[in-house]
């Protein structure tokens, strides 16, 4: 018997982590650079078909306000989705606490022993309790009773609604304290001083620091975290991107960030709400890829029995995801009432379907187990820049609604699409 040798200067395979192809490595993540290539594609069709508004900073920053409550409830519609359920109360429920912000606050004359009731921090505190504590009394019915979320949400849809007309006897409330009002109209304070950046001859654009230095060091996190993680695939054996689409992706991904960070600058600075928001998606990234409870989710939305039989408790699992839903439509509920600076009967209407429609084109499943807090993100932006380019445009709001259904059709069938090929 004969021992094969290598020869000389050849090394051997990699035992570890295969390098796929470009193309390949395209194909088998096609929905999330899908995404991100519509979303550019949108922007760029709607700046040259509105003369170049959409890409105005007071425009961009209006983007952010206007979907800011839309994202932080596609947060948590996520995780319902994944899990394998569905929440239409979420709309109602944002709705009935802007109105008790509202009456806390503004509404209810308290007497002196009570007066610290209407003070905005404390108010805000009881508003994420109360929106709390509806999420748990939903997913209790849910994962305890067996009732359908569908069902139940549905129901809680209509008794919230009636809520809110309620407490509000028909009638808007407003306008809220200043302080309340800067959770959706502030601006972060300019740590550094502005500084005036020079533009060929014209008038100088005085541009906000703060916003420009955690612009650059988000881009730098994200790179070092993207290498990082790839870094650790590629150690235990995972196939990783090939390094040209891997420094292709965090290019064109910082360019974007750094391009707006710099349009923000030139206005007012980052919102107060971005800012939120920013904290929020970090801390959603970290639940769902980093944390058990994030994978317990995606187990129990890919395969409820296979995942109960494994040990996970999926009731009380269950009982924590709509509890989650029900704080952050809490806090969308604030941010869309200082957004109005007025609590309305009417708020919240319809905002369920906007949030939906915002996680299933970002990439979620339908029938549970797949979706990414990036893609909800994303599909969120879509909405939202396809809802201010119309605007702009001057196209009616029946049209817009039947366009908006028809991109939501679309990414579905995409998705379902992609799923029986593979």
């Amino acid at each position: 018997m004969t021992t094969e040798t290598m020869p000389q200067g050849s090394t051997p395979p990699a035992s570890g982590a295969a390098k796929s192809s470009i193309w390949s490595a395209l194909q088998a993540n096609i929905r999330d650079y899908g995404l991100l290539l519509v979303l550019i594609l949108i922007m760029v069709f709607f700046q040259f078909v509105t003369n170049g508004v959409l890409f105005k900073p007071l425009n961009l920053t209006n983007i952010i306000l206007q979907n800011s409550y839309i994202i932080v409830m596609a947060l948590g519609m996520l995780l319902v989705i994944v899990a394998g359920h569905i929440d239409l109360s979420v709309g109602s429920v944002s709705g009935f606490i802007g109105a008790l912000a509202a009456m806390l606050m503004i509404g209810w004359n308290f007497p002196p022993e009570l007066a610290f009731l209407a003070n905005p921090i404390v108010a805000g505190i009881i508003c994420l309790a109360v929106g709390t504590l509806v999420g748990f009394a939903q997913g209790y019915l849910i994962a305890y009773y067996r009732i359908p979320s569908f069902i139940v949400t549905l129901a809680g849809m209509l008794i919230f609604k009636g809520l809110s007309l309620a407490i509000l006897a028909g009638k808007s409330v407003g306008p809220f304290p200043p302080e309340f009002q800067l959770l959706s109209a502030g601006f972060i304070p300019d740590l550094f001083g502005p500084i005036s950046l020079p533009l060929g001859g014209a008038q100088p654009v005085n541009l906000h620091t703060t916003t420009l230095v955690i612009g650059v060091v988000a881009v730098l996190t994200m790179i070092l975290m993207a290498a990082r993680s790839r870094s650790r695939r590629s150690a235990r054996g995972y196939e990783t991107e090939p390094v040209g689409l891997f420094v292709a992706k965090n290019i064109v991904i910082g360019g974007l960030i750094l391009f707006f960070t710099y349009m923000l600058a030139s206005y007012k600075g980052l919102p107060n709400v971005l800012v939120v928001m920013g904290v929020l998606i970090g801390v959603f990234v970290f639940l769902t890829k980093r944390l058990t409870f994030g994978r317990r989710i995606y187990a129990m939305g890919g395969n409820l029995k296979a995942a109960a039989l494994s040990g996970i408790k999926t009731e009380r699992l269950t009982f924590y995801i709509f509890g989650i839903m029900g704080a952050l439509a809490a806090l969308a509920g604030m941010i869309y009432a200082a957004r109005l600076n007025s609590a309305t009967p009417k708020a919240g209407q319809g905002l369920e379907l906007d949030v939906i429609a915002a996680v299933f084109i970002g990439g979620a499943s339908a029938l549970g187990g797949v979706g990414q807090v990036a893609g909800a993100v994303i599909g969120a932006f879509i909405m939202g820049v396809m809802n201010n380019g119309m605007s702009i445009m001057g196209i009616n709001i029946d049209l817009q609604q039947m366009i908006k259904g028809v991109v939501l059709l679309a990414a579905v069938f995409f998705d379902l699409y992609n799923k029986n090929k593979a």
